[in-house]
């Protein structure tokens, strides 16, 4: 068990290069599965989360290497059906298996999945797309069991209580490109992990139209081929130094980074004071010596996305004034408020509402990570403090940030890890 020390106060500077997508890499390995012959993919980050899907792949029959942010995958033996729940369960991501398993072998059985603890977070979405698609599916024993035949497009609406499912979109996506016939997705994630996904599916010989949109139209083809791709960049792992830059009145710039996936953070933060450039493949983040609080409501894509929603409230806890922040798409993810208050955080929870009362200081203190983005948050809030913070259960951070602490030390910071 390690802990990550920070002494925080220091002012940030220099070039970061952002990793490739997390959330992108974990259902373009899982595609893999569409196909018998080699893939190779470039840009993974190596993450806990990188490493457990290779697991899950291997125990699936795929033969999997990993050098140097690349990933060959190719079959040596015949694919198997069960998705076991050692692997499934410490990772949510994988459970986007499903599909392409069921789609291939007509049949799989695929443990209900784990990962963070930020609300309930159920599977309905998945398992309603792939029965509108022709498969029978029972829930026993903590395993999805899901058979069919032939899966046959249809025409079906994808949305939820709290609005589209990335998973559930990726999985039902992957079905259908070897479903026979035509499939129309409609209310379907329009984050750039779906988009992602789709065109390594194209590239792959999979008919798919509308990716980026509500609308995903796929026309079932007999067979996809092995391809080469590169996976793009990581806008989460971007929007949490852009904001440690600003949390820490830092001036950095960011390398190999999409600026139009990034809008609306970029808004939020030009309308705290930062100031942001556009460069190629790249984003300068200058701040001022005041940031003004702002509040924000996050939404799925191209809202504010949910998954900075606690990077943000660590940078309105250190920005002296009044905000509010809203989850719409997890109205229990507030876990990290007690961490920060511990800091000399002044935040209180009304249902999805956080009302921050910024403070001028942080102080550190020894703080406990709950899951993968609130122990960014508590990275954020640490760098920014007073005095020594130490962050117990890093494990969540390293599921989500490729070298997070060799990164923050290049651009100036104070941290490192320790071992319990």
């Amino acid at each position: 068990m390690d802990k990550l020390i920070i002494e925080g106060h220091k002012t940030l500077k220099g070039e970061v290069r952002v990793s490739g997508s997390k959330n992108a890499t974990l259902p373009i390995l899982a595609a893999t599965l569409l196909t018998d012959e080699p893939c190779e993919i470039c840009n993974i980050p190596k993450l806990r989360d990188t490493l457990t899907m290779i697991k899950l792949l291997r125990s699936l029959g795929k033969t999997v290497e990993f050098k140097k942010n690349r990933v060959t995958v190719t079959s040596k033996e015949a694919l198997k059906s069960v998705a076991d729940y050692k692997l499934v369960s410490t990772m949510r991501g994988s459970f986007c298996v499903l599909g392409p398993l069921l789609v291939k072998l007509k049949q799989a059985r695929v443990s209900l999945p784990g990962g963070c603890v930020i609300g309930i977070r159920p599977v309905d979405l998945h398992l309603k797309g792939l029965k509108a698609l022709g498969a029978k599916i029972e829930v026993e024993n903590g395993y999805v069991i899901a058979k069919a035949r032939q899966l046959k497009g249809d025409h079906l609406y994808l949305g939820g209580a709290f609005g589209p499912s990335v998973l559930a979109t990726a999985n039902v996506l992957m079905a259908a490109t070897l479903a026979k016939g035509t499939t129309i997705i409609e209310s379907a994630a329009c984050e750039p992990e779906v988009e992602d996904l789709a065109n390594f599916l194209i590239a792959m010989g999979a008919n798919i139209q509308g990716q980026g949109s509500p609308r995903l139209t796929v026309k079932g083809v007999k067979k996809l081929k092995g391809v080469r791709y590169d996976i793009g960049p990581d806008r989460i792992e971007a929007g949490t130094y852009m904001i440690a830059a600003a949390a820490t009145k830092s001036n950095i710039t960011l390398k190999n980074v999409d600026y139009s996936q990034l809008l609306v953070l970029i808004d939020k933060l030009k309308e705290s004071g930062v100031k942001i450039e556009k460069g190629h493949n790249a984003i300068h983040v200058k701040c001022v010596k005041t940031i003004r609080p702002t509040s924000i409501t996050t939404y799925p894509y191209p809202g504010f996305p949910t998954d900075l929603q606690a990077q943000f409230m660590a940078l309105m806890a250190a920005t002296p004034g009044v905000s509010v922040i809203t989850d719409k798409v997890f109205p229990d993810r507030f876990i990290h408020i007690a961490e920060l208050n511990r800091m000399g955080a002044n935040i209180r929870r009304e249902g999805s509402v956080a009302i921050v009362e910024g403070r001028k200081t942080l102080y550190g203190a020894q703080v406990m990570a709950s899951d993968l983005r609130a122990s960014a948050a508590l990275v954020i809030a640490g760098l920014a403090a007073k005095g020594r913070t130490e962050i117990h259960r890093i494990y969540h951070l390293d599921r989500g940030y490729e070298g997070l602490e060799q990164k923050f030390s290049e651009l100036g910071a104070k941290i490192y890890r320790e071992k319990i």
